[in-house]
């Protein structure tokens, strides 16, 4: 019997340093589940300047070159390659180059798709606040369990989401959008009235960095942070520590509903 799909999205823009990590956490999240599914990753090697592609191949990974330089193109350009392969997928997955999921991920996802789920919402946690104050840690902790307060989580995050082939293909796939194409997306399919499931026991460990690949997304949410720490120590506005990695406005924290 030939065992059920998942494709696996990650779309990368730059990332040769941090790639690596992502895939060989991928591996292992496939293996634990290796006698119920097979997993197919696929890099989306998004205007890359760098080793990004060299390094996905040679960690196993597929391949897809586009020049887009948008997030929300590069996911939805993965997934529909995913799609139209020889094999049929019956589950889309997707995470980010700057992070590392746990080895039960595609377990967990693969158990709510067999209990009829039509997506599975993860959450993100961050290890290593290496370069930024305590202060932005315990800010960004109380603001996350606070949205998440409940059973149910309302966070939306692209580097821990997963859908049924079906339902992405139904409501329409990732928009677009230079950011919040993963909140977008949950959207359409919460609007559709499909099950989506939100579970907060597999976070994905992701990157602290404040000069993310996306303006105004999960590092943009952190730059707000950080603003609002230094601002309300000083009294006055606040100056950035690290003006190279800041360049922007720091928005809504889009990766957040």
């Amino acid at each position: 019997m030939t065992l059920p799909l998942i494709g696996c999205v990650v779309p990368a823009h730059d990332e040769e340093a941090l790639l690596a990590d992502c895939l060989d956490g991928l591996r292992v999240a496939a293996g634990l589940v290796a006698d119920r599914a097979r997993v197919r990753v696929l890099v989306v090697a998004d205007a890359c300047t760098d080793r990004t592609a060299e390094v996905a191949r040679a960690h196993g990974a597929d391949v897809l070159v586009v020049g887009a330089r948008n997030v929300g193109r590069a996911r939805a350009a993965g997934a529909a390659a995913l799609l139209a392969g020889i094999a049929p997928v019956v589950w889309l997955a997707t995470t980010d180059a700057d992070s590392v999921v746990p080895p039960d991920w595609f377990v967990a996802q693969l158990g709510a798709w067999s209990s009829g789920a039509e997506a599975w919402v993860g959450t993100v946690e961050v290890l290593d606040w290496a370069g930024l104050p305590r202060a932005v840690h315990v800010r960004y902790r109380a603001e996350y369990e606070e949205r998440a307060a409940g059973d149910a989580h309302r966070h939306v995050h692209g580097a821990s989401l997963g859908v049924a082939a079906a339902a992405y293909r139904a409501v329409g796939g990732f928009p677009p959008l230079v950011t919040g194409e993963d909140v977008a997306l949950v959207a359409r399919l919460d609007g559709a009235g499909r099950r989506v499931v939100r579970d907060r026991t597999y976070p994905v460990a992701t990157s602290a960095r404040t000069d993310g690949r996306a303006p105004d997304g999960f590092a943009g949410h952190l730059r707000g942070i950080v603003r609002s720490v230094f601002s309300a120590s000083s009294g006055s506005p606040v100056v950035t520590p690290c003006p190279d990695a800041w360049h922007g406005d720091s928005g809504p924290a889009a990766r957040i509903s």
